[in-house]
């Protein structure tokens, strides 16, 4: 009896967690969560906070298996379990389409304490305006107002540079691929539910470095923590250029 009540009291005084921060790292287009390109950064940041490499719905493996909208809500999900598990801080972020969904989660939500966006990608806007799919955004709204968001339609998806085709719901395509939609950075950052610190990191080889940190940066709210970050990296490399800035940014946003 009194070796059981003694494992309960040593349970009790156990942490319920390793540290009290997490950061949930989201990969890029047609990536996954073992991407190289975050592996550098992820050892880092586990020096301060407890990490998730996440896999997300634009994944080499899932080709677009559910709306953005569906795939923002099961990150809610995991941010209310971290709450309740006891982390005083969340983080979300990612490289290229991870950075968009971070963006526009807390557009969506805002219940995180950070928004880390490093080589941010995946642009339908500018998509739209070079004439990609056009015609197709307008099916695929017609198609959902019509109760049959299930048609498929197939699609050329653009990832720097490079083109893939593509056969998903219409649901699915509209949601990641509107104009005016989640996937619009400029339209997220303005949509934040609330200031949060937010740290963008730009490669100075990456093909949104010319649109300056007035591309979205600015058009988020104000905060003496956000950081806007340039360094000498292309588009796939910048997690890992911008490693050590990234942690001590982490780690002064943790300590406040």
């Amino acid at each position: 009896m009194k070796t059981l009540l003694g494992l309960l009291l040593a349970a009790l005084c156990l942490p319920a967690i390793a540290r009290d921060c997490v950061v949930v790292v989201m990969h890029g287009k047609w990536g996954g969560p073992k991407s190289p390109y975050l592996r550098v950064l992820a050892e880092k940041v586990q020096r301060v906070c407890d990490v998730e490499l996440r896999e997300m719905p634009w994944s080499r493996n899932r080709n677009y298996d559910e709306t953005y909208e569906a795939a923002l809500a099961k990150l809610s999900d995991s941010v209310r379990s971290y709450k309740e598990k006891g982390y005083k801080k969340i983080f979300l972020g990612g490289q290229s389409f991870g950075a968009n969904a971070a963006i526009a989660y807390q557009a969506t939500f805002g219940d995180i304490d950070g928004v880390i966006a490093l080589a941010p990608g995946h642009s339908p806007y500018e998509m739209y305006q070079m004439g990609m799919n056009r015609s197709l955004i307008e099916t695929a709204k017609k198609h959902a107002a019509e109760g049959r968001p299930e048609v498929l339609l197939e699609f050329t998806d653009l990832n720097q540079g490079e083109r893939k085709t593509f056969s998903i719901r219409a649901d699915v395509f509209y949601s990641y691929f509107r104009p005016d939609g989640l996937g619009n950075m400029a339209l997220s950052a303005s949509r934040f539910k609330k200031s949060v610190p937010f740290m963008w990191v730009i490669g100075t080889m990456d093909p949104l470095y010319p649109g300056g940190s007035a591309y979205a940066y600015d058009k988020a709210p104000s905060n003496p923590l956000s950081k806007y970050v340039v360094v000498p990296a292309n588009h796939a490399t910048t997690p890992e250029v911008a490693s050590d800035q990234v942690l001590d940014w982490i780690t002064r946003v943790r300590d406040i």
